[in-house]
């Protein structure tokens, strides 16, 4: 992936400033819940009309992010 932060965005204004897929209302939070549960990656691909680059993405924001943004 070029640049995983190309994908993702915090606004203030947008799910109340928690990281989310640009261009979404998609929370990171959503898509890592998903994968804990043990959703598969074209499951939440298919639900949410991501592209895998997006998934990868939000796992990226893991190490990287504050705990409570996401």
């Amino acid at each position: 992936m070029a640049d995983w932060r190309e994908r993702i965005s915090a606004d203030p204004n947008i799910c109340h400033g928690r990281v989310c897929i640009k261009g979404t209302r998609i929370m990171v939070s959503v898509i890592l819940d998903n994968l804990a549960a043990g959703e598969s990656v074209e499951a939440i691909m298919r639900g949410y009309h991501l592209e895998r680059e997006d998934i990868e993405a939000a796992l990226h924001t893991v190490g990287t992010t504050a705990p409570h943004a996401l």
